[in-house]
């Protein structure tokens, strides 16, 4: 029996602003579906070069009552990048609040604006401890 990764899904409050975080982490968008019956737009975003592994964002027209909730039950997406410090920096200069910063060189934790909890990994071996990462405390949860 096989089975193929498709995509994961997160609903979304504000498809600009959610499109605008991912662009952030360097996803770029794919493809779009817009149903006039449903009411919804699909938007799929992925990593250069990586289309087959997206992120659908599912946006409902007429709002979407349970948004934003506390989506940890959802668990997380995650991304490895080139230069985990350089990453949160760019993040954080965003606007982006950094929810477990990469103490250790080698992971971090964000959220999106609708609250879903983004994983960021070191590509390869993990960078050397560096401020101002290595003193800086959690913040909220993720």
């Amino acid at each position: 029996m096989q089975i193929r990764y498709l995509h994961t899904m997160l609903r979304v409050a504000d498809l600009d602003r959610t499109i605008a975080f991912f662009a952030l982490l360097g996803l770029k968008e794919t493809r779009r579906t817009e149903s006039e019956a449903g009411r919804f737009t699909l938007v799929f975003l992925a990593p250069p070069g990586q289309e087959d592994c997206p992120v659908e964002l599912t946006y409902n027209w007429d709002g979407d009552e349970g948004l934003p909730s506390d989506s940890r039950h959802f668990g997380h997406l995650a991304y490895e990048v080139e230069d985990i410090y350089a990453m949160c920096a760019h993040l954080q200069a965003n606007g982006v609040e950094i929810n477990r910063p990469p103490r250790d060189g080698r992971m971090a934790f964000v959220r999106s604006p609708d609250n879903a909890s983004t994983e960021l990994l070191q590509m390869g071996e993990a960078l050397a401890p560096a401020e101002p990462w290595l003193s800086m405390p959690n913040t909220g949860h993720w």
